[in-house]
């Protein structure tokens, strides 16, 4: 809608998607997974990884996800290939078109190359994922210089922002965000340094929560603007913010994530009484499901039916906004809310509504909050 003289906006629809995890290859088998109750999370000895044993959600050792013969693409980008596959067969997306953009988001990468590889000017240039998204455009054909996000656990939701703004311009049409992350010594040693890995399956929002698990896994969304989409789920609307408080400390007041979150509704012409329901990041640690609760009571959604998949998948770093988000969608589609894996007793001082079963609900939009190292902060919604 837009007012005489005004620039109308164009609506920003979701063609397609796909999941790759270790519950599935394929939304659809993902969504299945969850519903059934079950858990990637596990248990794992794996000296490659973590000197100590960790309970996190990884995908076998040796399994792959795309035949690469000619061993040109990283594990990581094996991934990505996958998941981007997956997506296009879904849809009628014209990847080699100048109006198709191609982003990514990750918050590591290649990282893991710094354990296998010397140190050489080789090594910097083939971990950049700049080099991994040129790889990847030239595998299926995009003609416009890829789109990098890397903006720490934001960086999926902030990926779909970018891309509906992009797409808003009317520079392009299409946009098909991917993002990725695989779990390395030099991930899992750093959330050790912070203490900030519980020993056992997480529990978000609960009393007796005390830490995140890792996860690996891959999510693609493809956008557009073309009206012959005009039936599909929608990206009304998104924002960011930052808390300018502390390089690993979340906010305590959780304000500047209800900015976010009030900016998002402001953009997408929606008022809280609107949002359905609540796609948390909700990592499990102390401090972030905190002001998390904060945030969303200071916001108005306090008794907005509220998830975490966190308990499901792990923390999937750079995937995460992108996989939380596809499956909210299968949601909204299917009016069913899933419950919060390993939630029992609110542990959140302003407590919110954190779904302990499925529940059936008549929804037409949902939100996605994100929150990461550094302050910053993320929140997108979809709808009818």
């Amino acid at each position: 809608m837009s007012s005489a003289g005004e620039i109308a906006i164009p609506d920003v629809y979701v063609v397609a998607d796909n999941i790759v995890s270790p519950l599935g290859k394929t939304t659809v088998d993902n969504f299945s997974a969850l519903k059934t109750g079950e858990t990637a999370v596990k248990q794992h000895a794996d000296e490659a990884i973590s000197n100590q044993p960790i309970f996190a959600s990884l995908f076998d050792k040796g399994q792959d996800f795309y035949e690469d013969t000619e061993q040109k693409y990283t594990r990581f980008e094996r991934l990505l290939i996958a998941s981007v596959g997956g997506a296009l067969q879904g849809s009628d997306i014209n990847v080699g078109d100048e109006k198709t953009v191609l982003i990514l988001s990750s918050t590591k990468g290649n990282i893991s190359l710094l354990e296998t590889e010397n140190n050489a000017p080789e090594l910097k240039a083939r971990i950049s994922l700049s080099a991994s998204a040129k790889l990847i455009a030239e595998h299926f054909g995009f003609k416009n210089q890829p789109v990098i996000i890397s903006n720490a656990c934001i960086s999926g939701v902030l990926a779909i922002i970018t891309g509906m703004r992009l797409l808003r311009t009317g520079q392009y049409e299409n946009a098909v965000i991917m993002g990725a992350d695989v779990i390395s010594k030099f991930i899992v040693s750093g959330f050790q340094s912070f203490q900030a890995l519980s020993k056992e399956v997480c529990k978000p929002f609960d009393q007796s929560r005390d830490g995140l698990n890792l996860g690996e896994g891959a999510g693609t969304i493809i956008l557009s603007t073309n009206k012959k989409y005009g039936d599909n789920i929608k990206v009304l609307g998104g924002s960011v913010s930052n808390d300018a408080n502390h390089i690993s400390g979340p906010s305590r007041t959780g304000e500047e994530l209800a900015f976010a979150i009030n900016s998002a509704l402001k953009d997408a012409s929606r008022q809280a009484s609107d949002i359905d329901f609540i796609s948390a990041h909700g990592t499990a640690t102390v401090f972030n499901d905190e002001m998390e609760a904060n945030a969303i009571t200071i916001a108005g959604l306090q008794n907005v039916p509220l998830n975490s998949l966190k308990g499901n998948y792990g923390h999937t770093l750079g995937a995460a906004g992108l996989i939380e988000s596809i499956i909210s969608i299968q949601s909204l589609k299917q009016g069913l809310v899933l419950p919060t894996y390993g939630y029992q007793e609110n542990g959140v001082t302003n407590a919110v509504n954190v779904c302990s079963s499925a529940i059936q609900v008549d929804a037409d939009s949902f939100i996605k909050t994100a929150s990461g190292f550094g302050g910053c902060n993320a929140a997108v919604i979809f709808g009818r």
